[in-house]
């Protein structure tokens, strides 16, 4: 892909939005509690910023996806606010999705090379160290703990209900699905390294496959369990798509069974671990099973949005309101006053006409960087196609409307974009001869 000559400022600038991802919840529950509702939207004028920064030199242009995206979220303010439900603040919140935060997937593609990608993912795996040892102290403290104090500096603790007494820590974020998304990138990175393991230093490797492992029970979550399987099963694909990649994996798959033989004699992975197992069988016994569960979490999600929509007007309520933000803007109490499912807040808050767009641009777009992730696999080498793992699920059925799953939806899909530009430097294993223009076409830019 043609690169362009960017400053260092738009490069930190995006360094800056991932450090904030990563910390916001840290300065709102323990720093700057006093700050905890400004911080929410932290991002956003980062984000702005960003992206006008790289319009302006014209390194960033529309592709038809980002223009419909953008359309879609100018109409819908306007619809909003005339005959939806008529507040200025829930109506900026909602559309700052689809005018401000999906183009910025495109600018940080632009942005980030390959060789940034790659470095952004050895910080990760050493930030997450010290986050499980900040997991594990928040599994076993008490809510009323320092380390457990909730949003605003709340002491009556911000853990959610997990298994056995235990709760389900959220790490440096503000909830736990920030903690699951943390580490479901963490996954995608250390399957990538395990394949590529040159790329990194091994000590680190091995460090951040026991922390993402001890990790899993400590959330007692079933998706970062089906996250970190997704990974695997990427990485299975990779292995039979360039079978170079096999005797690295079979290497990664020693390891970490040497890794979970140490861990299952201490005490600490046992007991985090029965509460995960309780947990897992009991709420899938409860669900119908795994089908049921991917059904209702995922499929049903989609499936009874569509058998919704009629009943929606056909501007639906207004862009925002199905949010919890919007939520407390309008009644004072955070509920979900639309849906709690991704398509039937997106076709609530926005009509059948509207919503459709939008959903067709978020399919079109996993659509798109699978087939573009697809052929880097073939081409040159797998981090696309491992990134992806992880941000398919952020851009299809993800709830945009919550900052933290929001920012890591951008900056996965981001990253994914970016992990196809060449480095400046020539540092990824080749083993074609086909010539560098057959690859200018195939990111969107």
């Amino acid at each position: 892909m043609k690169r362009y000559p960017f400053n260092d400022s738009l490069k930190a600038a995006i360094w800056l939005y991932f450090f904030l991802l990563i910390f916001e919840g840290a300065l709102r529950k323990w720093f700057l509690p006093v700050l905890s509702t400004p911080l929410l939207v932290v991002r956003d004028p980062l984000a702005i910023w960003i992206f006008l920064k790289a319009r302006q030199k014209g390194y960033l242009k529309f592709s038809g996806l980002s223009f419909l995206m953008v359309l879609s979220g100018a109409i819908s303010f306007l619809t909003a606010m005339t005959i939806g439900h008529g507040n200025l603040m829930v109506a900026i919140f909602g559309a700052r999705l689809y005018i401000i935060q999906f183009p910025l997937i495109f600018a940080i593609g632009q942005i980030l090379d390959w060789d940034d990608v790659i470095k952004m993912g050895r910080v990760l795996l050493m930030i997450s160290l010290p986050m499980t040892v900040l997991a594990g102290l928040q599994f076993f403290s008490p809510q009323s703990a320092w380390v457990n104090r909730g949003l605003g500096g709340d002491t009556a603790g911000i853990g959610f209900s997990g298994a056995l007494g235990y709760f389900r820590p959220p790490g440096t974020f503000s909830f736990t699905t920030g903690l699951v998304q943390f580490y479901g990138l963490v996954a995608a990175y250390v399957f990538y390294f395990w394949l590529h393991p040159h790329h990194i230093n091994k000590l680190l490797l091995m460090a951040a496959t026991g922390s993402l492992l001890m990790a899993v029970p400590l959330s007692i979550s079933r998706s970062l369990f089906f996250e970190v399987f997704v990974s695997l099963t990427f990485s299975l694909v990779a292995a039979w798509r360039r079978p170079k990649y096999i005797g690295a994996m079979l290497g990664g798959g020693v390891v970490i069974v040497l890794i979970l033989m140490l861990l299952q004699n201490q005490a600490f992975f046992a007991k985090s671990t029965e509460a995960f197992t309780y947990r897992f069988t009991g709420a899938n016994e409860a669900e119908g099973g795994v089908n049921g569960v991917f059904l209702d979490r995922f499929l049903g999600g989609m499936i009874t949005a569509i058998e919704n929509a009629g009943n929606m007007p056909f501007f639906g309520y207004g862009v925002g309101m199905g949010t919890n933000v919007g939520s407390q803007l309008l009644t004072g109490e955070m509920s979900f006053l639309i849906s709690e499912g991704e398509w039937g807040r997106i076709i609530g808050e926005q009509g059948l006409l509207l919503g459709f767009i939008v959903i067709f641009v978020r399919v079109a777009t996993a659509v798109k960087f699978t087939r573009d992730s697809v052929y880097y696999l073939k081409k040159k080498d797998a981090l696309a196609w491992m990134l992806l793992s992880f941000s398919i699920i952020l851009i299809l059925q993800s709830q945009w409307g919550q900052p933290t799953t929001l920012g890591f939806a951008v900056l996965g899909s981001g990253l994914v974009v970016a992990a196809m530009n060449e480095p400046e430097y020539e540092e990824i294993e080749e083993e074609v001869d086909e010539p560098e223009e057959e690859l200018e076409d195939v990111v969107v830019t």
